[in-house]
């Protein structure tokens, strides 16, 4: 290719650059498309982390009234080491893929609420072992993985956690099971008419 023609492309593209529409050059329209994107990205990603926070999600009488009374009782609310997990901390992964997944999930208890469907302490009771039976499922697809955000087998320290559940939690580690297969109703009370497999099986 000679230093003509390469010269010429070369200007092509530098006139392209400089102006592709009668109003507007390309680099102008590259850096309000950048600028944009990132206004877009943050606003996006702030309301992303709203929805995140214990005030929005017991922003309903649904989740105030039934879930997060009996939550407040528990290790995750008060403990002797001041570190509490909120509601997105346990049922909203942190990665991007699986949080967007769990959002669009999340539309249908918002439905639920719309709709009046779990409006009431008595519609909710009702529902709840089918609402729990769908977030265990859940937890189990993606191996529980807001419960690993913070538990680790491999940070259990065999000289300070108590022997049982040590040997216990060793053992899921070794048969590959997930922090939900054990640990139902750890934060919430179990639902009417659940039947522990584990139980059944002794």
């Amino acid at each position: 290719m000679s230093s003509q023609s390469t010269g010429n492309s070369a200007s092509r593209w530098w006139a392209m650059l400089r102006k592709p529409s009668v109003k507007y050059s390309l680099i102008t329209l590259l850096t309000a498309g950048f600028f944009g994107g990132i206004i877009f990205w943050g606003a996006f990603n702030t309301g992303m982390e709203a929805t995140n926070k214990l005030e929005f999600c017991v922003g309903c009488h649904e989740m105030k009234d039934n879930v997060y009374e009996e939550y407040k009782y528990t290790i995750h609310y008060a403990n002797r080491s001041g570190v509490r997990a909120v509601c997105s901390d346990c049922h909203v992964p942190k990665d991007w893929t699986h949080k967007i997944i769990r959002k669009v999930q999340a539309s249908k208890e918002v439905f639920g609420k719309i709709t009046g469907v779990i409006d009431t302490k008595e519609k909710f009771e009702a529902h709840r072992l089918e609402m729990a039976e769908r977030e265990w499922a859940r937890m189990k697809s993606v191996d529980s993985i807001e419960c690993r955000n913070c538990h680790s087998f491999d940070a259990m320290n065999p000289e300070i956690q108590k022997k049982g559940p040590y040997k216990k939690h060793m053992e899921a580690k070794a048969e590959g099971k997930s922090c939900i297969d054990c640990h139902k109703g750890i934060a919430h009370k179990l639902p009417k008419g659940y039947k522990d497999p584990n139980a059944e099986e002794e």
